[in-house]
C-alpha cells in the first residue's frame, strides 16, 4: 500500500501526495518544534521539508522507511533554519579527544521528562543538537555525524558533554527548588 503511494508520488500524483502528507505531517511537526520550539518556524520548516521530499521523490529508494528518510530531511530543514538565523554551530577539531565510557549516565528520579527537555533547549548548540539527536530522536553517531558534517569522535565527545551539562542544571534545577 505505501509502495504504492510512494510509487505514485514519484509519478507526481497530488492526491498522493496529499495522502503522505496527512500521514507523516504531524509526527514531522512534532520532530520540528522539538528543534525549534516555535510553532510558525516549525509549520514553515515542516512545508519545506515537504516540498524538498515530493521534489526529490526520485532519490528515495526504500533502503530506509519513508518516515525515517523524510525525518532526515525535516531534521536538516530545522539546523539549515537555525544556522540561518545566526545560531551558528561552533566548529571545533575534538578528534583528538579521548571518549571515556559513559553508559552509567542517570539522574535523579524525580525529575521528569518535560524538564529534561526544557533544560536540552537551554544547552549550548553544539551539545544541544547532539544530545538532542541522540536521546530524543533516536540517531546512533554515525548518523548524526553525517547530519551534522562532524566526525564519529566529534558526536561521541559532544553528546559526552552534553550530558554532563545536562545532568549538572538538572541537578541545579532540582537543589534551586528545595527539593
Amino acid at each position: 500500500m505505501q509502495l504504492e503511494l510512494i510509487e505514485r508520488c514519484k509519478a507526481n500524483s497530488r492526491s498522493a501526495q496529499l495522502q503522505l502528507y496527512r500521514k507523516y505531517c504531524d509526527g514531522m511537526y512534532s520532530v520540528a518544534m522539538r528543534f525549534l520550539n516555535n510553532q510558525g518556524d516549525a509549520e514553515d520548516v515542516l512545508q519545506e521539508s515537504f516540498i524538498k521530499a515530493f521534489q526529490r521523490m526520485e532519490q528515495f529508494k526504500g533502503e530506509v522507511t519513508f518516515g525515517a528518510w523524510l525525518k532526515r530531511i525535516v531534521v536538516n530543514g530545522c539546523i539549515d533554519f537555525l544556522k540561518a538565523k545566526k545560531q551558528r554551530m561552533v566548529e571545533l577539531d575534538e578528534g583528538y579527544m579521548h571518549i571515556e565510557d559513559d553508559s552509567g549516565w542517570e539522574v535523579q528520579q524525580d525529575i521528569d521528562l518535560a524538564k529534561v527537555k526544557k533544560t536540552i533547549v537551554s544547552l549550548p548548540e553544539k551539545y544541544r543538537y547532539v544530545v538532542q539527536l541522540f536521546l530524543i530522536e533516536g540517531y546512533d553517531h554515525s548518523e548524526i555525524a553525517a547530519i551534522l558534517h562532524i566526525s564519529e569522535t566529534a558526536s561521541r565527545t559532544r553528546l559526552l558533554r552534553g550530558k554532563a551539562k545536562l545532568k549538572e542544571q538538572l541537578q541545579e534545577l532540582n537543589y534551586g527548588t528545595g527539593s
